[in-house]
């Protein structure tokens, strides 16, 4: 299994994801790797961590995704590895609740949230999006 961490999707990558058939609520699993130093491209900030410019995005982006429905269901740092073997573990874990594929494009792509997506990438070092569906639905 090859892994390669991300900020930004390619736009064939986005464009497939968002081209999918449409089925509802979903749950986005992001697995965070932080830098270790943030790096904001205006050079302000340098003093925060990597973690500490994401934790920024991660306060604003609450009403970003409660303006369309979503909601942040459980964020919080990977502590351990039980099983299986990666070169190494991502620093948090964060999963997000939309209800379509829509929403979260129309979050994406609102004003509200290009505002805040200085800290995400500042504080990102890549990242990996996954998203799941509820059994039996």
């Amino acid at each position: 299994m090859q892994v390669g961490n991300a900020v930004f999707p390619s736009a064939e990558q986005a464009a497939r994801f968002f081209g999918a058939a449409e089925d509802g609520r979903f749950v986005m699993v992001n697995l965070l790797k932080f830098r270790a130093k943030a790096e904001y491209e205006d050079g302000s900030d340098a003093h925060l961590t990597g973690a500490e410019a994401y934790a920024r995005y991660g306060a604003a982006v609450q009403a970003c995704l409660a303006a369309v429905g979503g909601r942040q269901v459980y964020a919080g740092p990977v502590t351990g590895l039980l099983l299986g073997e990666v070169e190494e573990l991502w620093d948090m874990v964060a999963l997000a609740e939309y209800p379509s594929l829509a929403a979260m494009q129309q979050m994406v792509q609102s004003p509200a949230y290009k505002a805040i997506e200085v800290h995400r990438t500042a504080g990102l070092a890549g990242q990996l999006n996954i998203r799941t569906r509820p059994i039996g639905r």
